[in-house]
């Protein structure tokens, strides 16, 4: 696959193994001694237990081959149909299968970093409940992976949305990519990572969660391969335009500094804007006398009172950021657990 392989970073890494070290971080500690060799595969789950008796054997059926230890983590996003009584019955059934019931939706990436958090392998992979991620392509980001990258992301070959949604999602990667620089290109939810760089984030408890941003955190290794999309088997995306628009939102206000950025340029647009009005009303006054020209004083105000407006509205999308944090409120709660040998919280 290596002619398929679209490489994001510019230096090629060389491959290490995991550090066996202990690093403190906040009030939790995580060791990569503690992990085994093998792979994690999370999977959020939302209203699929339709889905996942098929998708589960395939996927159980890639691991085996594999030769390595290996577990599913099936996290249940406050899903309103039987898909939590499907996940046990699969825990109860295969031992490598272990799933997290949350206590109500948060979303695609809380419930990722739930089971990032529980992971006992060295390698995670990522991927959505809807089929459209075959199991089957997993070798390959492994094979990736191994060649020495911290993470690599499986970009599908082809994607079939309208042309809103289309827009909106290219509108959420140039978010995306101004808090994460170049490896945003080719992000996907269908991909392979080392387990380790969850201590870049272990003490994050925010109710602003993006997998991606965080993984910028530990690690500038990024890579990405072609791979396989199916077409999803039932449903639509839970991607929608008004959604995407305010990831959009979301990932500037939460991650990136650009719209601060923004903010000043125009103020500094405004600000010279304002000056030369100011010298044109000096010197046309000492040549002709008084002004004339309501209209023209009144777009001058306007145009000055956006730009203020712009400038504390941006502002105080931080700042109600900054106030959601304060309040602790956390970016997921467990409900139950099935094939866990302790409380998950």
């Amino acid at each position: 696959m290596k002619d398929k392989a679209a490489v994001i970073n510019e230096t090629e890494p060389t491959a290490q193994p995991l550090s066996s070290g202990k690093v403190e971080s906040g009030s939790e500690s995580w060791s990569a001694s503690r992990l085994e060799r093998g792979v994690s595969v999370i999977i959020p789950v939302y209203n699929s237990a339709t889905i996942l008796p098929e998708l589960v054997p395939r996927l159980l059926d890639v691991l085996e081959k594999i030769g390595v230890g290996f577990e599913v983590l099936l996290v249940d996003d406050g899903s309103r149909d039987r898909s939590w009584d499907v996940i046990k019955e699969f825990a109860q059934a295969h031992s490598a299968i272990r799933g997290v019931n949350l206590m109500r939706n948060y979303g695609q990436h809380h419930a990722l970093l739930r089971g990032i958090k529980v992971a006992r392998y060295d390698v995670i992979v990522t991927m959505d409940d809807d089929m459209q991620n075959p199991p089957e392509e997993i070798p390959i980001l492994l094979t990736k992976l191994a060649e020495g990258y911290d993470v690599v992301y499986g970009t599908p070959a082809q994607k079939d949305h309208s042309l809103w949604r289309e827009l909106a999602a290219k509108a959420s990667k140039l978010a995306l990519r101004s808090a994460m620089g170049a490896a945003a290109r080719q992000a996907s939810a269908f991909r392979a990572f080392r387990t380790e760089l969850r201590r870049a984030f272990a003490s994050y408890n925010s109710p602003y969660v993006v997998i991606d941003v965080l993984l910028t955190w530990g690690t500038t290794h990024f890579a990405a391969v072609v791979v396989r999309c199916d077409r999803r088997r039932s449903g639509t995306s839970g991607y929608s335009f008004t959604k995407l628009v305010a990831q959009s939102i979301n990932l500037l206000t939460g991650f990136s500094v650009l719209p601060l950025r923004v903010a000043s340029l125009i103020g500094f647009g405004c600000a010279f804007f304002g000056g030369v009005l100011l010298l044109y009303v000096v010197v046309r006054f000492f040549l002709q006398g008084s002004i004339p020209g309501f209209p023209f004083l009144a777009s001058a105000i306007s145009l000055f009172s956006g730009a203020q407006l712009l400038a504390l509205g941006i502002i105080g999308e931080y700042l109600a950021r900054l106030h959601f944090r304060s309040m602790g409120r956390p970016y997921s709660v467990v409900r139950a657990t099935t094939g866990f040998d302790a409380e998950v919280r």
